[in-house]
């Protein structure tokens, strides 16, 4: 057990049968009464994200959650297909727990999960990663004054908004974390 004083940004824990990250953290001490812990968390069974306010003396139970380096194998239409790097053991994920962040995803692909007591948690995807155009929008540089854009479709369905000199065919290394352009490789 741990007092709600000592969470910090990235510890683990869990409350009533719930295992939770903290994502953001304050400490709030008005003139009277007691300190409370204001936290947003992140529900890492459901990946819902939520506030909760913790008053000072409470106490949580921490969880030690282990991270190992897997490869993308591949996806079969509802599951996703891991290889742990080091053991070479094999898991099967649902594309339901990456929502959306299934399109950075591409075969051997390096990425980390996490697991608690043998149920994977978590996942942790590179910052950045690099795809195949293999559609782009027509666009013609024209009366611009400012850098102009278009929208570009990669091997995965991902669609990143890129300037205009990217064509198809081209590679593109993407932001994992906003989904946003970096830079032609």
């Amino acid at each position: 057990m741990i007092d709600v004083n000592d969470l910090r940004k990235g510890v683990t824990f869990t409350v009533d049968g719930a295992i939770y990250r903290v994502l953001e953290y304050s400490h709030n001490k008005p003139g009277r009464g007691n300190a409370t812990i204001r936290t947003t968390l992140r529900d890492l069974r459901t990946g819902a994200t939520i506030q909760r306010t913790f008053t000072s003396g409470d106490r949580v139970q921490d969880i030690r959650v282990e991270s190992f380096a897997v490869e993308f194998l591949y996806s079969d239409g509802e599951v996703l297909h891991f290889m742990n790097t080091t053991t070479f053991e094999q898991y099967e994920l649902s594309t339901s727990i990456f929502g959306d962040d299934v399109l950075y995803m591409y075969e051997n692909m390096q990425m980390s999960l996490s697991s608690y007591d043998g149920e994977i948690i978590d996942y942790e995807l590179p910052t950045t990663v690099e795809h195949s155009v293999v559609e782009a929008e027509m666009a013609v540089a024209g009366n611009t004054a400012t850098g102009a854009t278009k929208k570009v479709i990669t091997q995965t369905g991902l669609q990143v908004t890129v300037p205009l000199f990217v064509s198809v065919g081209d590679k593109i290394r993407v932001d994992t974390r906003d989904g946003s352009y970096i830079t032609r490789v």
